[in-house]
């Protein structure tokens, strides 16, 4: 399995309808395409604290694949690479070029 994550930021006057496209239109469209290989999709968000450098909010997805092959025929060729639809582009301040991958050694419970 890989775990495939890949942040982004927001200003704090656009984190709301970021994440109303990220949750509402974004994710549940991106589950629609019935990637072969894909498992799920979490979507997890963190203010910014008091050592961070930017003000905002961070994203972070955070997308299970059978291999990386599944990761490939997500993003259409590369599997590094980030796939950020236009509106999104809009509303981050700024996100990751290229996104991080695990290969799941052990999970633990359920």
């Amino acid at each position: 399995m890989i775990l495939r994550l890949w942040r982004g930021w927001t200003d704090p006057d656009r984190t709301a309808a970021y994440e109303e496209l990220l949750t509402g239109r974004i994710a549940p469209g991106i589950l629609a395409r019935g990637v072969p290989g894909l498992h799920d999709l979490t979507v997890l968000r963190r203010a910014a604290v008091d050592q961070d450098p930017h003000p905002g909010t961070e994203f972070l997805t955070a997308m299970t694949f059978t291999d990386l092959a599944a990761v490939a025929a997500f993003t259409g060729g590369d599997p590094r690479a980030s796939v950020v639809p236009p509106p999104a582009r809009a509303l981050l301040s700024r996100f990751d070029e290229h996104s991080r991958h695990y290969t799941t050694v052990q999970r633990f419970g359920g």
